[in-house]
């Protein structure tokens, strides 16, 4: 087993040891990484929003985007995403993957801002089975749900045939470095960059922030799975890629916590079945009878009726 950099809320993962690398201490690094940001100069505006011309490949993956409640997907298989990812790697180029479900999609669908964020990546595939149902009844189906809870491990397999280093940030308090445990557990060759769980409400505290920031900068990894929510994790992952250019992040909302165990995922079933959310607010009804009987049960008929009408009728 391999790894450069492991900690958990800024300190060391009992039972990975620590090996001094490119990171440094986490004292040291973050303090090297938050002189760095405060050199740094501003880039012109102008010059920060001018994007490349896509490659052939990517304009042919951008034609080929399924858009299901205002939102442009890209309809690949989870062994394809790792392929993309994986691929663009090889060539030193990062990138951002969103897996929006029906709770994201309506955020987006009432939020331009939250909007931007998603339209922003370079990767969005449907984790929720009404955006896969919605995408048929349009007659434009997706191959089928690809999770952030499924890709943290296929990924990471891949990461660790490849050495690419991994960090691991979001979920509750200790849950990225049981996380970063599991993940080396089933993968020995896997290399932990790092590991953090920024407390609750960091992001409104620009000394808190910075920190987690700096880490993670100073960490260096190739893959960063960021399990913070939907649109937090966005935003601070929208503010790395400026300075990780080569790193590919994943939005992956509770896979922190279902790899580390602190949550437990529904069974296969009631995943297949469009029911897990049902297993979820089973489970957790204080926090998720809200979010999934007031707001998201509604839209998604609102979602799966207009694509009925639609795909009937186009």
């Amino acid at each position: 087993m391999s790894v450069d950099h492991v900690s958990v809320d800024h300190g060391p993962v009992p039972g990975l040891p620590a090996v001094a690398g490119q990171a440094g201490t986490p004292g040291t690094a973050r303090g090297a990484a938050r002189a760095t940001s405060r050199g740094r100069s501003r880039p012109d505006r102008a010059t920060s929003r001018r994007r490349a011309r896509p490659d052939k490949a990517t304009r042919r993956r951008l034609r080929r985007r399924v858009h299901v409640a205002g939102i442009a997907f890209d309809p690949m298989t989870e062994g394809e995403v790792v392929d993309h990812v994986v691929a663009a790697l090889k060539g030193g180029r990062g990138g951002h993957l969103v897996t929006p479900n029906v709770d994201i999609g309506r955020i987006a669908a009432r939020d331009p801002r939250a909007r931007e964020l998603v339209e922003g990546a370079d990767l969005v595939v449907a984790d929720g089975m009404p955006l896969v149902w919605a995408a048929r009844l349009l007659g434009t189906p997706v191959p089928g749900r690809v999770t952030g809870a499924d890709l943290i491990w296929s990924l990471s397999e891949a990461a660790a045939f490849y050495r690419h280093p991994v960090y691991l940030l979001g979920g509750p308090k200790g849950a990225p470095g049981r996380a970063a445990r599991e993940l080396v557990a089933r993968h020995p060759a896997l290399v932990v960059a790092g590991t953090d769980s920024p407390p609750h409400g960091f992001e409104d505290d620009p000394d808190a922030y910075a920190r987690v920031r700096d880490a993670v900068i100073a960490a260096a990894p190739r893959l960063v799975f960021v399990g913070l929510g939907f649109p937090r994790q966005e935003r601070l992952i929208a503010s790395l890629r400026r300075d990780l250019p080569g790193t590919w992040f994943v939005g992956c909302g509770s896979a922190v916590a279902f790899a580390a165990g602190t949550a437990r995922r529904a069974p296969r079933w009631m995943r297949r079945a469009g029911l897990e959310w049902l297993f979820r607010l089973v489970r957790e009804p204080g926090r998720l009878a809200r979010r999934y009987l007031v707001d998201d049960l509604p839209y998604a008929i609102r979602l799966l009726t207009v694509s009925l009408v639609r795909g009937l009728f186009s």
